[in-house]
């Protein structure tokens, strides 16, 4: 995105890539249908984020209308879900990306593949590339090395250590939109793979203060749970583990049945055994396990005891899978390294951008939004600053 600015001025782009092949992620996240936007309203969209404020001026020019618009002046036509989550009608991330780089390379950008970036000779660029040193210079340089996670894809933090040499801060990489661990017993083993579908979830226990209740579904993973209503409970998750709190969370394991009907619903009957009872109540067999986890068995047969369990189930989370595992890591450049250009303050004419720096949402079209954006953003910067020189 970021080369589409500078070419679209008139500037000579050079695009070094380490992998063989262009935007390995970008394909990756196209597996399961290239979810690139949210459709939803602005204000709510930028709340999405853990740096609103910070992300808001260059959300505001690569929103979810503008992608549109530009995918479709790519030739791909894109719908909004039922969900508000935005996608190519083609469901994949290859045609977007062929009809991108084709365009780019239209406009003069030139791309070299399998240079690893090592950091500076002097003030030039130094790449390993075939096993031999190559230096580049350029007039400015923007950094988009993605963070930690899926490094076999590309996003492998090497150039943390880079960059620190620079006296660059970096806020530490944590996983993120991954799944979390519980100590489940060895009953849920079997259950490694089923869904939780429609339920609710929230971190703190009052549902009425600050924290989100969100609505979707999870999956019972034999580490504990993952999908992307556990995704959403990340930031606040990584807050309370930080405070050395116990981190829970707690599931309203159907949302639109009322504590008190599920009751009436949940009374014994003759000759019902009380699997077909809770089944018939809603409570599947996925959830039914929750219950039976959970819930002490002497107060199996107490359908107010269940029903309230059922409405307000804590699960005890010890943790989050490695970075490598996750879809996202949040941390990375920080905020204060860069100026409003997003230029490094330790090193001029160098700018970042994309998933190196410390903002991190939730999936659902948000990354790759802020990833056009900060793209766009650092592009910017780089022909304000090359004006000034």
């Amino acid at each position: 995105m970021a080369a589409e600015v500078l070419a679209q001025a008139g500037h000579m782009v050079q695009v070094y890539e380490q992998k063989p092949s262009a935007a390995r992620k970008f394909l990756m996240a196209g597996k399961t249908g290239l979810n690139i936007s949210h459709n939803e309203a602005f204000e709510q969209f930028v709340q999405r984020y853990d740096q609103p404020e910070w992300l808001k001026p260059m959300l505001v020019q690569c929103d979810a209308r503008w992608i549109q618009d530009w995918m479709q002046g790519l030739g791909i036509e894109s719908y909004v879900g039922s969900s508000g989550r935005i996608f190519p009608v083609e469901m994949k991330a290859a045609p977007l990306l062929r009809a991108w780089l084709n365009r780019l390379k239209a406009m003069g950008v030139q791309f070299f593949y399998r240079h690893c970036w090592t950091g500076w000779q002097g003030q030039q660029l130094e790449f390993l590339h075939q096993e031999q040193v190559i230096t580049v210079e350029a007039k400015a340089v923007i950094l988009a090395t993605g963070g930690g996670s899926w490094a076999r894809l590309g996003s492998d933090a090497a150039w943390i250590p880079v960059l620190q040499a620079q006296d660059v801060d970096i806020v530490p990489l944590q996983p993120s939109n991954v799944g979390v661990q519980v100590n489940w017993s060895d009953f849920m083993q079997p259950l490694a793979g089923q869904p939780l579908k429609r339920i609710k979830a929230w971190v703190t226990p009052d549902t009425n203060a600050d924290g989100g209740v969100y609505q979707g579904e999870a999956v019972i993973s034999h580490y504990g749970l993952e999908g992307g209503l556990i995704y959403r409970l990340g930031r606040e998750l990584r807050q309370q583990l930080e405070q050395l709190q116990p981190a829970i969370i707690y599931l309203d394991l159907l949302p639109d049945v009322s504590q008190t009907l599920l009751a009436q619903k949940l009374k014994p009957m003759a000759k019902q055994s009380l699997n077909n009872i809770w089944r018939k109540a809603g409570l599947d067999q996925a959830k039914a396990a929750l219950l039976r986890e959970t819930l002490p068995k002497a107060d199996w047969q107490n359908p107010q005891q269940v029903a309230a369990m059922a409405k307000c189930l804590p699960i005890q989370v010890q943790g989050f899978r490695p970075i490598d595992e996750a879809i996202s890591t949040a941390g990375g450049v920080s905020l204060a390294a860069l100026d409003d250009q997003l230029m490094l303050r330790r090193k001029t004419g160098v700018f970042c951008c994309g998933e190196m720096l410390d903002w991190d949402a939730p999936t659902g079209g948000y990354l790759l939004t802020a990833c056009f954006a900060t793209g766009r953003q650092a592009a910017q910067g780089v022909m304000h600053w090359l004006a000034q020189q």
